[in-house]
C-alpha cells in the first residue's frame, strides 16, 4: 500500500493567526482572506442537529468518500488518514475557533501543502440548515503553479461538495445527532464555564 509521508508525528501546535472579535467570548467571524473553495449544502434537520453530529469527527468515515479514520489525540487537535485506492495521507488538525451551533475553524500543522479552513452552520426559514466551508489552500514548489491555473482548487471544490452531500444524505438519514461537543474554543483553546481551582500540593490520604 502506498503511503505518504507522515506528518502527524511531527505536527506541534503553535499560536494561530488572529485573534476572536472583540474578545469577549463572543461568536468569531474572520472569515478567509481567500478563498480557494467554498462550497455550501442545505441539509433537513435543524442547527443545532447538525452542527452537532458535525462536531463528532469519529463519525466521519461512516459517510464520507476519502476519510478513512480520525483519532482524537489533544482536545483540539485530530489525525485525519485520507485514501483514495491505495494511497494514504496522515495529518493532523488544530482547531482554533469553535462557537456552538455556530462555526468552526481549523488549520493544518506542518503539512505540505498546508491549508485552513471554517465551517459556518446558518439556520434556514425552512427549519433546515445551511452549511458552508471555505478552504485556503497553499501549495508549495509545482503544485503552486497548479493553483494559479486553477487546476487543484477545482479539484478540491468537487470533492469538498461531494463530502458536503455525503454528509447531508447520513444526517438526513439519521434524522437525529449521534452524540454531540458542545465546547468553545478560543485561540486553540478550550473555553471553561467554570475554571478548575488550582490544585493542592498537600497530598491527600484516604482515611476512614
Amino acid at each position: 500500500m502506498a503511503t505518504h509521508e507522515d506528518d502527524a508525528q511531527q505536527a506541534l501546535p503553535g499560536t494561530p493567526p488572529g485573534t476572536p472579535a472583540g474578545g469577549d467570548g463572543g461568536t468569531r467571524r474572520r472569515p478567509l482572506r481567500e478563498q480557494h473553495v467554498e462550497e455550501t449544502v442545505e441539509v433537513a434537520v435543524p442547527v443545532r442537529t447538525a452542527y452537532n453530529q458535525w462536531t463528532q469527527f469519529k463519525s466521519f468515515p461512516r459517510f464520507s468518500g476519502v476519510v478513512r479514520d480520525v483519532a482524537q489525540v489533544r482536545p483540539t487537535v485530530t489525525v485525519w488518514t485520507l485514501g483514495y485506492g491505495p494511497l494514504r495521507r496522515r495529518f493532523a488538525v488544530e482547531i482554533v475557533e469553535q462557537d456552538p451551533d455556530a462555526y468552526l475553524a481549523w488549520r493544518g500543522l506542518r503539512q505540505h501543502p498546508s491549508h485552513e479552513g471554517e465551517v459556518e452552520f446558518t439556520p434556514t426559514r425552512s427549519g433546515g440548515t445551511a452549511i458552508t466551508v471555505r478552504m485556503l489552500l497553499e501549495p508549495r514548489g509545482a503544485a503552486r503553479a497548479l493553483t494559479r491555473s486553477g487546476r487543484v482548487t477545482r479539484l478540491a471544490a468537487r470533492l469538498v461538495r461531494g463530502e458536503l452531500l455525503h454528509f447531508k444524505r447520513f444526517i438526513e438519514g439519521l434524522g437525529q445527532e449521534g452524540g454531540a461537543w458542545r465546547g468553545t474554543i478560543r485561540n486553540g483553546r478550550v473555553q471553561h464555564d467554570h475554571p478548575e481551582p488550582p490544585r493542592s500540593r498537600v497530598a491527600h490520604w484516604p482515611v476512614g
